[in-house]
Order: structure tokens, then sequence, then C-alpha cells
């Protein structure tokens, strides 16, 4: 059979598996194993363990536990809650404050948690009721969080750009650093469209009051003192102060990657201890028991992504594929949309880790022939692959949102996170177009890239 032939079958029957229902490690680790047995030397089954334990022995990946621990410590404690509480307070005159204050609030916890569903989980559990109760229809108040609860896969210190930096050999603090600058855009446009998203409802609210209609809670909004302002901040500065000292640490050149996952996971634990005591093994079971699951998962699936991707090498799936692709003679900017539109479409199924450690092999190599940054081009397909987050059938924020508020209808929830998809797209237009975007933050701290 041609490596061609071998290449679809390889997709085709990778697909057939997943679709099956079977668990996405299991999936790729199966298929690996049953085209090894039938198109390798049988000695290479013998070598299966030694080349998964080969693949994974990187100091990279060692941050991985460390950085789900230390997001574990903050999500599971009230840590969440008192910041939007806070920015809440301090936004509240603003328009469209509350709902901007759940942007900021995703936006700094996943810089510390650096996952999705854990920063939905977090901000949404108390920011959804809180909008809703202040007038904010269920779809906006879904979609804000939801979209909002993406950033944790774009800000540092991001899971998926840990990954992603192992897959394309890159370095991990410099895609960190260029996520910053794409991360603060969608923050800005977020925060922007909630406000005038809030100033198109509170119009609404206003004019039916008027006709005689219900009054809604838009129109009776909570003014905080200073005093209560002030009270909220003591539980809430120790956190920043964790995020702004764990980042100085990394960019700083004082600790590597697993190094700083480790202090800021040995801090957050402390942090927990003293501001909410949390400290007694029971209250701290729920903590390592959600880090083990986390990371056992986590760890398995680039494992057997890992070996997938020795398979699909072995046999020159990846090549073939690559120099297929150079082959079809598609520009620069045409080869990058087909690449990114197959990202999308790999997000209506798949999450963002096994994307990235299925795709990597076939899609760099052309990239670099065509000239583009790497560490640039990881940034766009991160936010392409939040895309995938919130848009059906998967969007596992999606399904994360429907938990916090099961009242509210699943249309009315993807309506309300559509026009969140459109600022995507928006961020990824402007970072084609000016790319320093994403690269001048990290050229300016680390110099260049050679």
């Amino acid at each position: 059979m041609s490596e061609l032939g071998i290449g679809l079958l390889y997709g085709v029957v990778t697909l057939l598996v997943m679709f099956s229902g079977m668990p996405i490690a299991f999936s790729l680790g199966g298929v690996a194993l049953a085209f090894m047995a039938v198109l390798m030397p049988a000695s290479s089954l013998d070598t299966v363990t030694q080349n998964v334990y080969e693949e994974m022995a990187s100091i990279t990946l060692l941050s991985i536990p460390l950085f789900i621990l230390k997001g574990a410590a903050i999500g599971k404690s009230p840590a969440g809650r008192d910041l939007y509480l806070a920015l809440h307070a301090w936004m509240h005159r603003i328009p469209g404050g509350l709902g901007i204050a759940n942007v900021f609030a995703c936006g700094l916890f996943a810089a510390m948690a650096g996952s999705s569903p854990a920063t939905c989980s977090a901000i949404g559990s108390a920011g959804i009721p809180e909008m809703r109760s202040r007038g904010y229809s269920g779809g906006f108040a879904a979609g804000i969080i939801a979209a909002g609860g993406t950033l944790g896969i774009l800000l540092p210190p991001s899971i998926t750009m840990i990954l992603y930096a192992v897959a394309a050999e890159q370095s991990l603090g410099r895609l960190f650093l260029a996520g910053v600058g794409p991360g603060l855009l969608l923050v800005a446009l977020f925060s922007f469209y909630a406000s005038w998203r809030y100033r198109r409802e509170y119009r609404a609210a206003l004019a039916n009051h008027a006709a005689g209609g219900i009054k809604s809670a838009y129109l009776d909004q909570r003014v905080y003192s200073l005093r209560e302002k002030l009270e909220m901040l003591p539980r809430v500065l120790p956190f920043i102060v964790l995020l702004i000292g764990v980042m100085v640490a990394l960019y700083g050149g004082y600790a590597t990657p697993s190094e700083t996952a480790g202090l800021g996971a040995l801090l957050a634990l402390t942090l927990i201890a003293v501001v909410y005591g949390i400290w007694r093994p029971a209250q701290l079971a729920p903590i390592l028991g959600s880090t083990l699951r986390e990371s056992t998962m986590l760890m398995f699936i680039v494992g057997m992504s890992l070996l997938y991707s020795y398979v699909m090498s072995y046999l020159h799936i990846s090549q073939s594929a690559a120099e297929w692709i150079l082959t079809l003679g598609l520009s620069r900017w045409a080869l990058l949309a087909v690449i990114l539109l197959m990202v999308v479409v790999l997000g209506f199924f798949l999450p963002p880790v096994s994307i990235i450690l299925m795709t990597a092999p076939v899609i760099l190599p052309p990239l670099k022939v065509a000239g583009f940054d790497l560490i640039w081009f990881g940034v766009v397909m991160t936010i392409v692959m939040e895309m995938g987050l919130i848009h059906p059938p998967v969007g596992l924020n999606i399904f994360v949102i429907k938990n916090i508020v099961p009242d509210v209808p699943l249309k009315e929830v993807l309506w309300g996170v559509l026009p969140f998809v459109g600022l995507m797209l928006a961020a990824i237009i402007l970072c084609c177009f000016v790319p320093q975007i994403a690269t001048a933050f990290p050229d300016a701290v680390m110099g260049v890239a050679k």
C-alpha cells in the first residue's frame, strides 16, 4: 500500500474509533498499536513503553501537573468568587461594568489557573447568577463567561501552550509572552461588546418600563461605598501578588517554567491556607484529588498522542502529508487559511490538546517552509481553538455553563456566545495583518528571535 493510502487509512480508522465513544487517549493509543502490529517490525511493540517514556521525558511537561495544582488550589477555594466580587464593586459605575468585571475576572483567573473549564466554573458560579439578578439576559451572561473562560488556554500559564511548545520545539517562555498581547486584545474586544450590549439591553428595559411594563432589575443597581470596596481588597491582593510574582520569576530568568510552576503551586496552597483557612487534609483532599485526576488524564493523552505521532513519522505519513501540502502550490496565506480551517473543523469534535498533538507533525513543516513564525502561529492557532471551546457540537465551555445554569435553554446559550466567536475571528484577522500584536512583547523582553 502507498504512503498516501496508509495515511488515509490511518486517519479514517482514528476518526471511526473516536466516534465510537472510546476515550481519546485509548483511541489514539489503540490505533497506533494496531498499525505498529500490522505495518511495523514485530520488535517495535517491545519498545512501546520505552518510546512513550522517552517522548514524555521532557522537563517542560513536568510543569503541567504543577500548574494544574496551582489552578486547582485557586479554583477549589473561594478565591475566584472574591476576585469577581472585588472587580464588580470597583467597576459598577461603568456602563456594563458588571459584564466587564466578569471579563476581567476571567482574564485574571485564567492567568492564575491556566484552564478554561476551571475559569468558567470558578467565575461563572458567582458571576452568572449575579448578572442575571441585575437584569442581564441568560444568553448574554452565559456568553460573557463562556468566552471569558477561553482565555485560560491563551494567557500564561496555558497548559495548551505548554503542549504546543513541546510539539513545535519552541521556547515556552517566548510563547507565553506572545499570548499576552492577543489575550489583552480579546479582553478589550469582549469588554467593549459587553458595554455596548449592556447599553442596548438597558435602553430596552427603560423603554419597556416607561411604557408601563415590568421594572427590570437593570434599573435597580446597587451602589457600593468606598468602605465596602476597600474591605474586599485584602482577600484579592495576595493572589494578584502571586500572579505577578510567578511571572517575574519566569520572565526575569530567576526560575525555569517547571520551577515557576512548583513555586506557584506552593504559594497558592500557602495563600488559601492563610486567607481561607484551607489546610486540613479533608479540605485539601478535593484539591489534590482534582489535580491527580486531571493530570493523569492529560498526561495519558499526551503520552498516547506522542506514540500516535511517532507511528505517523515512522510510516512517513506526516512527512508525505507535509510534502503533499507543499506540492499544492498554495500561496502562504492560502496555506495558512486552509490549515486554520482544518483546525476549526477538528475543533468541532476534539479538544485543543488532541488537535495540537495530532496535527503538529503535519502542519508545522509546511508553515515553516512558507516563512511563518511558529511562535506567532501558535498564538493564532490557540485563538482558533478557543473558538472551538464555545461553538457546537463539542463546545466544552458551553456544557460547563449549562451545568451552572441548567434553566437557561441551550439555544439561548448558543446565541449568546456567537458574537464572541465573531470577535475572536476579528482578533485572528488583526493578528494576521499586525503580527506584532503577538511578537512585540516577547521580542522586547527576550530579544528578537534568530
